[in-house]
């Protein structure tokens, strides 16, 4: 394989390298507030434009499918919202006594809290072609159940009590994700013939937004000069972020994937990107001491331990 054609092959990854790399020349651009208004045009319009695109790329009978693989639901879920903050309680009490930053730990428990991701778990899944439609409704369910369960976990585990706009978060998320699908789905209808014979590169649009999301979150990481945190603490933290990750994905590939398991490796696929990544979509609204650690430990959206923040 020539060196031309690896490139072209990798260009997600080397699109990730360059929006990093742009986003710290000039974090102004794509900041909250700054010239490309990620508050409207990332929130609303990238996330919108996720869910439209797999509208249009997914047949019915798919999803139709995906809303009926009960187990597959059960499984992400509990894992997410039961197994996932619990395992990093017992953990975290471990690293207690350790010198790492208690803030930074705290920040990683209020993670560990929150549901799955609203569109990075969608494009991921798509990319490698997992079961989309399942990652879509473990996405969009996994959020509206968020809006209750995470605030309920953060009290549990953490003793602190949140504040979360039950009204305009639920309306945000019906807005961009569930009436962008079902946009989508009308749309096919009248296009379908036309969308089975030029084949629109709906995973490469999909990427694509992907790459804009990372970028606006790496220009308000690097636009951010409060963030007061020893070397120590910081590297030791991404270690843990990386670790804890990549523990969990093979945890539930190996649960998927056991002899007794009905699940295909498309549902598998899904499985993990759901199961495993992390929304901050509410860690704005709770009420946590230090909470201005919370927003630069992790990427939004991507494919790290909390993918998104703000609906991202």
């Amino acid at each position: 394989m020539g060196l031309l054609e690896r490139l072209r092959k990798e260009w997600f990854i080397l699109g990730i390298v360059l929006v990093i790399a742009v986003a710290r020349l000039e974090p102004g651009v794509g900041v909250k507030g700054g010239p490309l208004k990620p508050e409207i045009t990332i929130t609303y319009i990238a996330v919108s434009a996720i869910f439209f695109n797999s509208g249009l790329s997914l047949k019915t009978e798919e999803l139709t499918s995906a809303l009926m693989h009960v187990k597959l639901h059960l499984f992400v879920q509990i894992f997410t919202l039961v197994f996932f903050p619990t395992a990093i309680w017992v953990f975290l009490q471990l690293l207690s006594i350790t010198p790492i930053n208690e803030w930074l730990l705290k920040g990683l428990q209020t993670v560990g809290c929150m549901p799955p991701p609203v569109s990075s778990a969608v494009i991921l899944t798509k990319a490698v072609g997992g079961n989309e439609a399942a990652a879509i409704f473990n996405s969009a369910f996994g959020s509206f159940l968020g809006i209750v369960i995470t605030p309920l976990l953060l009290l549990l585990f953490l003793g602190s009590s949140s504040s979360v706009p039950f009204t305009s978060i639920f309306s945000q998320l019906f807005m961009t994700v569930v009436v962008p699908l079902i946009i989508g789905q009308i749309v096919r209808r009248y296009i379908k013939d036309w969308l089975e014979r030029k084949k629109p590169p709906f995973g490469a649009i999909s990427s694509c937004v992907l790459l804009m999301i990372i970028y606006t979150t790496f220009c308000d990481t690097f636009a951010n000069p409060n963030i007061d945190l020893d070397k120590f603490s910081l590297i030791i933290i991404v270690f843990i972020i990386f670790s804890v990750q990549m523990s969990f994905m093979f945890l539930t590939f190996l649960f998927s994937t056991r002899n007794n398991s009905t699940f295909t490796p498309a549902d598998t696929v899904a499985i993990i990107f759901c199961s495993t990544h992390k929304s901050l979509t509410l860690a704005f609204f709770a009420r946590v001491p230090q909470q201005k650690y919370f927003g630069h430990l992790y990427f939004k959206d991507s494919c790290s331990f909390s993918p998104a923040i703000n609906m991202k």
